[in-house]
């Protein structure tokens, strides 16, 4: 209706109405609209909120902060509500912007010193309100930070005031804090580094020598560089909390992953234990200055499978994926944290050496006007004015005077430098010291040689630079992620059974929903089910509430992936009226839900035995012939242990080829696998049974593995692949109760070394063998039969002759309990161990000598050597 009376109005208006119509109906493409608005927002949430500028690594909401700071700046701590009032002058955001990013500066601790609730990293808590906590410039911002003489400037958004366009930033700060920003369309999530790793690698890039970055985290933990990708896009870390072992059935975390809270973390927990991922009993936070998060385990849980489950199945490990992008030449660009710390150091080197220049001219004109001032009052020009009677003849006659000394000045004589001269006042002329001013003069000449020479050695001056950075400010900012190689955690392994499974025999169901039916195993709801039929036909799938299989169902079990030690020994007829075969296979690399076959396929086959044996056990059957003329042999035994062991599409042996009335198990067998073999891999303190690291030997059930810690600890623990091990092993090999060894250490309490042989007892609780007194250490352990040590003498006996010590003749074996014998009275400086003496051993009988399993050198882990420091 409306376009109708407009449109009548042109007809009846003329050419005026048709102008007018036009104006109203300019129309403006949809498409322009969204390229012009949409473009030109997007650019500003880029440049001016989300993504830090490469030359001092911060948002534009930071450096406004911090000039703020800067301006209010007198030494005393001041509200941050005034800092958030004062800084809206330069930004042009809410009073909620600002304060956020304050508060995230402070918990930094690197530019900013807090006073009051400023918050928690480690349990998420937030600060306490702006008009209660305190803050200041740190002594490290107001030294790296600031100048105002070599920063450019630029207007504030309502032309009132002047701002930085960056600040001139002497240290790599956007490594140091990192930095997480999402725009539109764009991200930046920059990973924070350690402080003094920083300033080595400048160092060393100044130097020209290659260099290596990782980050570190103020929550500490663990962490995998593996594919960190130098930070850029694609690069992906692993990072971990840090589990410990308080007791059989406690684990205490103490460390946290970055970007996760101690209530995040325990809600994650609670949510696997919810779900029955992992059987815990209760959770206690004990957090406050540190992480102390306490499990309690359900009883018969294993610690270190409920470690790899923690780690599997909550927030204990997750994967963190850096992007590396800053704002650099007006537009977002992205390069990895090596070419960030380059670009770092060649702009501090470029800003100290405008610094210099500066301080240098500054110099020359202070050494200008000093001279001047001297010429002046020494051979009294000042006198030649006092005939003059318009300022320019007053100008003249100094400039006359001063025309004779010009050669002892370094430049020209200016109208300004007069001027200044007639400012001198007559008390200053009439106490003028020439020996106080020629003093003065040299102080400048010298400082001003010192600044040539550091211009003309710019490079050394830069390092010289960053080292007084990391003495002043270095201390208590050491690494406090620990860097390691993660071992791969099958979920499946450490998934705790969270379910049960049940079989319908007759109907041939299974699921963990027939609780009316027959009870197989318990189970997990991410575990495989293996299961056989008496046609030989064998599937595996997935746990689920209930699932056909088919009828004849002879073998349902939980179906472990690469399982080569589980041996299924089978006896089936290849069709109706075949002989009978026997075979032993394992079962692995199966498809998901697709059917194989244990026979030959043959119509009418089926299995008659069938055992499942979880170490390769060989069992011994009875096999009953069905009566048959001119049979004379209707029963006979059979050993399992007779047949290898083959794929799992072998055809077998044939068994017999006369009917079977019936099979019968006559006695169980041993394995026939023989020991298992056990690798440790010291990369990530895990043992394995891939090959991987050193090699420990073979394991049957019973054997120990003996661990010895640096701190002279000693524990024996089985050869389970979920076992967690200490940082600090010395030696980790296979237990042997027979074996001696011998150890020096020194005791703090009685301030002298002692010796001891010992044998190790069977425990899992850590013991320790030397004196626990605080002080106390481990000098030196060995498992030489007949050690020799050589004991070279200090302090007032350094001219005592070096003694060797006999261990075997000097101490007998006693328990690892035994205090052991005082080494010497004397003052020791070092301590050898040197080459053992051989002595010749009675030979065992043949068959003894036989039996006996060679020695494998045990694993060290320190060094080659097992000498620790004095």
């Amino acid at each position: 209706m409306e376009e109708q009376e407009l449109e009548t109005d042109r007809q009846e208006g003329g050419e005026e109405s048709s102008d007018g119509s036009e104006a109203l109906h300019s129309v403006t493409a949809l498409s322009g609209m969204y390229q012009d608005w949409f473009l030109d927002y997007a650019s500003y949430v880029i440049l001016e909120r989300a993504v830090p500028h490469l030359n001092d690594g911060l948002k534009p909401v930071q450096r406004r902060i911090l000039h703020s700071m800067k301006r209010m700046d007198d030494g005393r701590f001041n509200k941050v509500a005034n800092i958030i009032g004062h800084t809206m002058q330069f930004h042009p955001h809410g009073d909620a912007s600002i304060g956020d990013a304050l508060v995230q500066l402070g918990q930094k601790e690197l530019l900013i010193d807090t006073q009051g609730n400023w918050g928690n990293l480690l349990t998420g808590d937030g600060a306490a309100a702006a008009r209660y906590i305190e803050a200041r410039l740190s002594k490290f911002a107001l030294e790296v930070v600031f100048n105002t003489k070599t920063t450019e400037w630029k207007q504030s958004y309502d032309g009132r005031n002047k701002e930085p366009v960056t600040l001139p930033v002497k240290f790599p700060l956007l490594l140091a804090m990192g930095v997480e920003g999402i725009a539109v369309g764009l991200a930046s999530k920059i990973l924070p580094h350690n402080f003094n790793e920083l300033i080595d690698a400048t160092i060393e890039y100044l130097q020209g020598k290659n260099f290596v970055l990782y980050p570190d985290f103020p929550t500490g933990g663990l962490i995998d560089v593996t594919k960190y990708n130098d930070g850029q896009r694609g690069g992906v870390i692993k990072v971990r909390a840090k589990i410990e072992k308080a007791d059989k059935k406690t684990l205490m975390i103490n460390e946290i992953p970055f970007g996760k809270t101690t209530g995040t973390l325990i809600d994650s927990i609670i949510r696997a234990s919810e779900k029955g991922k992992i059987k815990i009993r209760k959770i206690d936070d004990n957090t406050s200055a540190n992480v102390e998060i306490m499990i309690h385990l359900m009883p018969g849980v294993s610690p270190d499978k409920t470690i790899d489950a923690l780690y599997a199945f909550t927030d204990c490990e997750y994967s963190i994926s850096p992007n590396t992008c800053v704002i650099t030449g007006n537009k977002p660009s992205f390069m990895g944290v090596s070419d960030m710390l380059r670009h770092s150091a060649s702009n501090t080197v470029q800003l100290l050496k405008r610094e210099l220049e500066i301080r240098r001219d500054e110099l020359l004109d202070e050494w200008h006007m000093s001279s001047l001032e001297k010429i002046f009052i020494e051979e009294r020009i000042y006198r030649d004015i006092e005939e003059c009677e318009t300022w320019e003849a007053v100008i003249k006659a100094i400039d006359n005077g001063l025309k004779p000394f010009r050669s002892r000045l370094l430049r020209e004589v200016t109208r300004d430098d007069i001027i200044k001269l007639t400012e001198i006042k007559i008390k200053r002329i009439s106490k003028y010291d020439s020996g106080k001013a020629d003093e003065h003069i040299q102080g400048i000449e010298t400082e001003l040689t010192e600044v040539k020479n550091h211009l003309n050695n710019l490079i050394p001056f830069s390092i010289n630079y960053f080292r007084q950075i990391k003495k002043k400010y270095g201390k208590g900012r050491e690494r406090r992620t620990e860097i390691r190689n993660f071992d791969t955690i099958q979920a499946s392994k450490v998934v705790a059974n969270n379910a049960r499974l049940y079989i319908n025999y007759k109907e041939g169901f299974i699921g963990t929903n027939l609780k009316k039916d027959e009870f197989v195993c318990d189970c997990s709801d991410i575990d495989d089910i293996l299961v056989i039929r008496k046609n030989g036909a064998f599937m595996i799938t997935r746990v689920a509430e209930k699932v056909f299989v088919g009828c004849d169902i002879i073998y349902a079990g939980v179906f472990l992936k690469n399982d080569e030690r589980t041996i299924y020994n089978i006896v089936y007829q290849d069709g109706k009226d075949g002989p009978l075969l026997a075979k032993r296979c394992a079962i692995s690399g199966l498809t998901r839900d697709k059917e194989y076959n244990l026979t030959r396929g043959t119509p009418g086959s089926k299995i008659t035995y069938f055992s499942a044996n979880p170490n390769g056990e060989a069992e011994v059957i009875r096999i009953h012939h069905r009566p048959k003329a001119r049979l004379k042999k209707l029963v006979f035994e059979f050993d399992f242990g007779q047949l290898g062991i083959k794929g799992k599409s072998s055809l077998g042996n044939i068994l017999t080829k006369n009917a079977v009335q019936k099979i019968s198990l006559k006695e169980k067998g041993l394995s026939t696998l023989g020991g298992r073999k056990i690798w440790f891999d010291d990369a990530v303190s895990r043992l394995n049974v891939d090959g991987r690291g050193s090699f420990l030997g073979e394991f049957a059930a019973d054997d120990r593995i003996l661990v010895i810690t640096k701190n002279a600890y000693f524990r024996t623990t089985g050869f389970d692949l979920s076992n967690h091990f200490e940082d600090n092993i010395l030696i980790i090999e296979k237990f042997k109760p027979e074996k001696v060894f011998s150890a020096i250490y020194w005791d703090s309490e009685q301030n002298y070394h002692y010796v001891k042989r010992f044998t190790i007892e069977e425990s899992e609780k850590p013991q320790c063998f030397i004196n626990e007194h605080p002080g106390s250490r481990l000098v030196s352990i060995t498992e030489v039969e007949y050690p020799r040590f050589e004991l070279h003498f200090g302090g007032k006996h350094k001219d005592r002759e070096n003694e060797i010590i006999e261990v075997a003749e000097f101490i007998g074996v006693k328990s690892f309990k035994a205090k052991g014998k005082r080494l010497t009275s004397f003052m020791i400086e070092n301590i050898n161990e040197i080459e053992p003496v051989v002595r010749k051993e009675t030979p065992l009988p043949r068959d003894e000598e036989g039996d006996k399993e060679p020695e494998r050198p045990p694993v060290h882990i320190d060094s080659a050597q097992m000498k620790l420091e004095l």
